[in-house]
């Protein structure tokens, strides 16, 4: 049915006007928290198996306009978008095409994390319970020229077990089910990087989060259907059908009901700590 559209039909339907408002919203979060600068910055969404809705090129993402989004499929085929799409959007369909699951990307550069990208260092794990659920270990891709069809695949040997890739010399990209949760990682990753680095002047070496402990945020992170390094690779997951718009993970009633799981085991760590 939604294939059967014509682009700009496509482009004011329901469904796409939300995922509109949703990217509009993601960039202006982004900027404000300076994540990215200028006309930095990428966001895109799925729309069906075959069509992307994407931010268009030279634009501050601060100041979106829904209006000059653009609809691109998985070749980079503009198929409906008053202004030329980002010519990041190779990044993005190599990880759509990738992970078929994956219905949003974000690319931008937070200061701290993207210092770490500049400096090829991989942050340190095991230390946040936050970091390791929704994130978990942080890949590096090598650096390749932005905008290329070379630099888009560098993500590839690590995009399936990684929503959160470090870009070395560039920035970051996230992927998740949602554009929401795709600025979530970005706000943990970003926030545990300028953690981190401000916790390695206090001490050396940082103590980590017993393995056994690490394995129990394992067990939530399989129930919220997050992929991790750590975790045996899910073929059936991979190969899901998107047929229809709309996400494949829990239902918001059960994603929240597993945060404040986190959270309460969190807390309960700490009284015991105490």
């Amino acid at each position: 049915m939604v294939d059967a559209l014509s682009g700009v039909e496509l482009f004011d339907t329901p469904f796409v006007n939300r995922l509109k408002a949703e990217i509009v919203s993601a960039g202006r979060k982004l900027w404000q928290r300076a994540y990215v600068d200028g006309n930095g910055g990428n966001i895109s969404a799925r729309i069906t198996d075959n069509l992307v809705l994407c931010t268009p090129t030279l634009c501050s993402k601060g100041s979106l306009n829904p209006d000059e989004l653009t609809i691109v499929d998985l070749d980079n085929n503009r198929v409906f978008g008053l202004r030329p799409h980002t010519s990041e959007i190779l990044l993005h369909l190599e990880i759509y095409k990738t992970v078929p699951q994956a219905r949003a990307v974000i690319h931008c550069h937070p200061p701290h994390a993207t210092a770490h990208a500049i400096a090829h260092v991989i942050p340190q794990g095991d230390l946040i319970p936050e970091q390791e659920v929704f994130v978990g270990p942080v890949a590096l891709a090598p650096y390749e020229t932005p905008g290329t069809t070379a630099f888009a695949r560098t993500i590839l040997p690590f995009v399936r077990q990684h929503n959160t890739i470090l870009l070395a010399n560039h920035g970051i990209v996230c992927w998740a089910d949602s554009v929401e949760h795709s600025e979530w990682y970005v706000e943990v990753v970003e926030t545990y990087c300028k953690t981190l680095m401000i916790a390695q002047k206090l001490r050396q070496p940082l103590p980590q989060i017993p393995a056994a402990k690490i394995q129990d945020l394992l067990d939530l992170k399989k129930k919220l259907g997050l992929p991790d390094a750590r975790l045996p690779l899910e073929e059936s997951a991979a190969e899901q059908s998107l047929s229809q718009p709309g996400p494949t993970s829990p239902d918001p009633g059960e994603f929240n009901a597993l945060i404040d799981e986190l959270t309460l085991g969190v807390l309960g760590a700490m009284g015991e700590q105490a």
